[in-house]
């Protein structure tokens, strides 16, 4: 029997459906970034074009246009993930939405945008430990991290207005995610302002109140709103 129903985890929503792997769709612990995106975006004061990279369902992507964004380009490798995420912006009535769905590798699409010399004001990630590409591409975290988050340095250097890193391998905590982009940034530097980092572990609140760790977060804004994520933040 196939399950599906829809949640609205802010003024968005997302369908919910099993998987043969487990996966649900949506990876609630990252509720209060959606929020976080949104406002970047709203309180930015200019319009800001937004590259979400490994972005599965699509819920940054729809938070990111709900806040605004004038331009959304949405990155994921599997097709079937990006139908569902088009779906999801059709469900939240987003369909018509300034957003671009991309069924491509994200090293490979990073590296063409930099030949082309195209930029983004803002860049959503989160990388998997490991993982294939649409043409066989092999992704390690652990390996091609750094060079992956330098060359989206490169791509915001000079407009950069936010920076969002999420990630769930057991090895990278965050503060060592939060070196790498450090480095990454210290390459291609922003717009002169030094901005705000903020890294801390990911949480899912439980009925009772339990706080389950799930996953590590690295913040980065230009206008310091950039606050440490709360065990609490994952039920609100």
């Amino acid at each position: 029997m196939e399950f599906a129903r829809t949640i609205e985890p802010g003024a968005f929503r997302v369908e919910l459906k099993l998987s043969p792997f487990g996966h649900l769709g949506v990876f609630p612990e990252q509720a209060a970034n959606w929020q976080w995106i949104a406002r970047q975006i709203a309180e930015a004061g200019r319009p800001l074009s937004v590259l979400n990279l490994f972005a599965y369902t699509g819920a940054s992507t729809l938070a990111a246009a709900v806040g605004g964004a004038a331009e959304v380009v949405h990155v994921d490798a599997a097709r079937n993930t990006l139908a569902a995420a088009r779906r999801n912006a059709e469900l939240s009535g987003l369909a018509a939405a300034p957003i671009r769905w991309i069924a491509e590798d994200a090293w490979k699409f990073v590296r063409r945008e930099l030949r082309r010399g195209n930029g983004y004001d803002a860049v959503v990630l989160d990388p998997p430990s490991y993982g294939h590409g649409p043409r066989g591409e092999v992704w390690r975290l652990s390996k091609h991290l750094g060079a992956l988050l330098a060359a989206c340095a490169e791509l915001t250097a000079g407009r950069r207005s936010f920076f969002l890193l999420t990630a769930h391998t057991p090895d990278f905590d965050a503060a060592r995610l939060e070196a790498v982009l450090r480095e990454a940034f210290a390459q291609h530097p922003g717009d002169g302002r030094p901005g705000t980092f903020s890294s801390s572990t990911m949480f899912l609140t439980t009925a009772d109140g339990r706080a389950l760790p799930s996953g590590q977060c690295v913040r980065w804004t230009a206008t310091g709103d950039c606050p440490v994520f709360r065990p609490t933040d994952a039920a609100n």
